[in-house]
């Protein structure tokens, strides 16, 4: 068998089943610490050494405690050794207590893995103004120390462990080669309720054993959210607790565009999962937004169309009612021209510019019987393009909110 070449090499993509546990010098676990009532519950990420952190987190003025204290934790300076993170509580809007609570679970890990507690960062899901269970906290996290592995099935445990309404767990790597040499990004995540486009209750934790810069790590983790996970909507509305956290070991150089391309394409399976995860959601809605004057237009405009409620209420309903499309991308007030507009649908000119519609509306309703649908909107204004994510409101959505406590 003849080996690759170089350029071979650089070009190749390989996607891998094990999620963040594919990567080199991570261990994982997650047990039932009995937060939950029967499910796991409490998640431990672990690393060989230690690793530069990027950190992109919830834009909502109430930050819940364990953003606050890895803020603080981060800001030290010291390289991250662990991550701790729970569901079926968010330790959110719990005062002195919350951020004391968010401390001790840091400490618990620290004493554990022997390392600093500054080197442990912490997150929470789950109901808000509800006190953390501290005490079942550190006896889980004895239990995920013992059961620290690497691989798939520890990364299925901790996936598990931090879903609240997700119905499955959400995992994707891929590895690359970069001077002949093979890398790995990988990542897990939560969320399919209380999402919206603006970096909203999502988590999601990333690694890759490619020694990065913490400058390079930040600004390649804002441009990877900014595309995927700030392109995403279920239901408009943003949490506390959301953040994203990619880890690596500390390095030199800045990392090539194939780092960011795979990490792109890590977030973007993660992003799509949680869309596809969403509560309630029968579609799946792409928004692909051309035409438009510049970025900043086509990405505001793609999100006010995912994040419509009227948009995703006509979805559930496989309603052709093209108006309300056309009505939220004018909401988003950016500059949208009512004389230059035209859609299609998946590959079919739906209505042409001047409003003059294209397709019947039997012809309509029937492509959004499918499960998946593709929107085109050209705004007729310039070359730019941004594309959105988000899915239909059905009555389950309303079940499963009205009895999320009870």
């Amino acid at each position: 068998m003849i080996a690759p070449s170089q350029p071979e090499l650089q070009e190749r993509i390989v996607a891998l089943r094990g999620g963040i546990g594919s990567v080199s010098g991570v261990r994982l676990s997650g047990v039932h610490a009995g937060i939950k009532r029967r499910k796991r519950d409490l998640a431990l990420i672990a690393f060989e050494r230690e690793q530069a952190c990027a950190a992109v987190v919830t834009t909502n003025d109430v930050q819940a405690a364990p953003i606050v204290i890895s803020n603080e934790h981060l800001a030290s300076g010291l390289g991250v050794r662990a991550l701790v993170c729970n569901s079926g509580c968010a330790n959110a809007c719990t005062g002195e207590r919350g951020e004391r609570d968010a401390r001790a679970t840091a400490a618990q890990a620290a004493a554990l893995l022997e390392v600093s507690p500054q080197q442990v960062v912490v997150a929470s899901t789950g109901v808000i103004g509800v006190p953390l269970p501290l005490d079942r906290v550190q006896r889980g996290l004895e239990r995920c120390v013992e059961q620290l592995d690497e691989g798939l099935k520890a990364a299925h445990d901790a996936a598990e462990a931090i879903m609240t309404t997700d119905r499955v767990p959400k995992l994707s790597a891929y590895a690359f080669y970069h001077d002949s040499k093979r890398y790995t990004i990988g990542g897990i995540a939560k969320g399919s309720g209380m999402i919206a486009p603006n970096m909203a209750t999502m988590l999601a934790f990333l690694a890759t054993d490619f020694p990065v810069a913490q400058e390079d790590l930040q600004s390649s983790l804002v441009a990877a959210t900014a595309d995927t996970f700030n392109m995403i909507s279920v239901d408009g509305d943003m949490s506390t607790n959301d953040a994203v956290y990619l880890f690596a070991p500390p390095g030199s150089l800045a990392p090539p565009p194939l780092f960011e391309q795979v990490l792109g394409k890590v977030t973007l399976d993660l992003a799509l999962a949680m869309v596809d995860d969403a509560e309630g959601a029968t579609k799946r809605l792409e928004v692909r937004i051309v035409g438009a004057r510049d970025s900043v237009q086509a990405r505001t405009i793609a999100r006010a169309i995912v994040n419509s409620s009227l948009v995703k209420t006509a979805l559930y309903g496989e309603d052709p009612n093209w108006g309300r499309i056309v009505a939220a991308a004018g909401a988003a007030r950016v500059g949208f021209d009512s004389q230059k507009w035209s859609l299609t649908l998946d590959d079919r000119t739906w209505v042409e510019r001047g409003g003059v519609e294209a397709l019947s509306e039997a012809e309509a309703h029937r492509l959004l019987e499918e499960r998946e649908i593709v929107v085109t909107l050209d705004l007729g204004l310039g070359n730019a393009t941004a594309t959105a994510w988000g899915c239909d409101l059905s009555r389950d959505y309303v079940r499963i909110n009205a009895s999320y406590r009870t």
